[in-house]
């Protein structure tokens, strides 16, 4: 039975990683996966992992990357959580778009535009590294360098959540984007990311592979799998 909801992992192209796409398009299509983040479960992913850091952090400050960004609705909903606990969280985010660094920065948050496999912050930097929904648009030695890097900037914790592959979660997201009326872009490339999801063993297993450390794996709600090492 769960072996029939776990197609096969795919490796088609999404067509927001074809670097000429518009720049009107692809923010519009961000702003689909950050009403999806809400509505689904993506934000609640990290934000659970994030809230567990929270109550053990020893200290009322702390820094915060998130890499691959794009509108930056998982950092800032990440600072109102501290906030709330008491801790004031600094948050910087990386996209590799332009056009999604300028949307995103704004209100004490600013974006680097860079590549996620070489971040321009020194080893060590940033207490919690999160990355939300990237690692599927990699595969095999770029998928490990994406990780190598997220575990060599952190100082505590890095946070990697990512779509659980599965059949009814690409229906799901299809229908969905229907009523809410997604971007064609956005409905083409949500089910194809599903498809490029993980299921738990492989999102451990792959962690393991890049960084030698046995990642704490856990599904969550929406169809969501994080990955949690202390580096």
């Amino acid at each position: 039975m769960l072996a029939a909801l776990a197609p096969r992992r795919r490796r088609g192209a999404e067509l927001l990683d074809d670097p000429d796409v518009n720049a009107a398009v692809r923010t519009r299509s961000l702003g689909d996966v950050a009403r999806a983040n809400a509505l689904f479960g993506g934000a609640h992913a990290v934000l659970a992992e994030l809230g567990l850091a929270l109550a053990r952090l020893p200290a009322a400050r702390a820094s915060l990357l998130d890499v691959g960004t794009g509108l930056g609705d998982i950092p800032r909903r990440a600072q109102a959580l501290a906030a709330r606990r008491g801790v004031a969280l600094s948050a910087v985010g990386v996209d590799l778009a332009e056009a999604l660094a300028r949307a995103a920065s704004g209100d004490g948050f600013a974006v680097a535009c860079a590549d996620a496999r070489a971040l321009p912050f020194p080893d060590a930097s940033v207490d919690f590294v999160t990355c939300s929904q990237l690692l599927h648009h990699f595969d095999g030695e770029e998928a490990r360098a994406l990780l190598r890097e997220l575990h060599r900037v952190a100082r505590r914790l890095v946070i990697v959540s990512e779509l659980r592959r599965s059949w009814p979660a690409a229906a799901g997201i299809w229908l969905a984007s229907w009523p809410l009326r997604f971007h064609p872009v956005s409905r083409h490339d949500g089910v194809l990311s599903v498809l490029r999801g993980f299921r738990r063993g492989e999102l451990g297993t792959l962690v393991r592979d890049a960084v030698a450390r046995e990642a704490v794996v856990r599904d969550r709600v929406g169809f969501r799998t994080t990955a949690v090492w202390a580096p």
